[in-house]
């Protein structure tokens, strides 16, 4: 018997994961055909003999998870996966167009880094180029040049994207 109060409709969850196990997380996860999100980045790595390009999770330790409330709970009896990301006791949910700026963002592998702070600012929507229809918050860091933050606010994470003086934005409201 279905228990009424477990809801079928599907939200993204982050998950937290074991460290360096958000591949194998993400792997396991698909096998059980739920819908879920490694955004990735690539970094330069320097040996002491050469350099190398790599592929790695942006949000170490943390993945994100289209799914209902039996998908999410049998994620957790992934053991790559330690917990669903919580406020106030509740699995938080991620809203739609956070995780969809996101992959916008990713398509085009930008000049980008991850702050641990999120940045207070106007907010903004890009109506020209690449990231035409991103919205998220502008910051200034350099005289003459703009940052826009692409915000996970459940994760106190947002990725920033350098933008040009020239950047036509079009301000929203709070």
């Amino acid at each position: 018997m279905i228990n009424p109060k477990i809801s079928i409709e599907k939200h993204w969850f982050a998950l937290y994961t074991k460290p360096r196990h958000e591949y194998k997380a993400e792997e396991e996860i698909r096998n059980h055909s739920i819908e879920v999100y490694l955004p990735t980045i690539i970094v330069e790595k320097r040996w002491s003999d050469r350099k190398k390009k790599v592929e790695e999770p942006l949000f170490k330790n943390y993945l994100f998870v289209r799914a209902d409330e039996c998908e999410r709970i049998n994620c957790l009896k992934i053991p790559s996966v330690i917990k669903t990301v919580c406020f106030n006791g509740r699995p938080s949910i991620i809203p739609d167009w956070q995780i969809e700026n996101l992959k916008k963002i990713l398509i085009e592998k930008p000049d980008l880094f991850v702050t641990n702070r999120i940045e207070i600012g106007q907010k903004v929507q890009i109506i020209e180029g690449p990231f035409q229809d991103v919205v998220g918050i502008v910051t200034e860091h350099k005289e003459g040049e703009k940052h826009l933050a692409v915000s996970i606010d459940l994760l106190k994470r947002s990725v920033l994207v350098r933008l040009t003086d020239d950047s036509i934005i079009k301000i929203l409201e709070n």
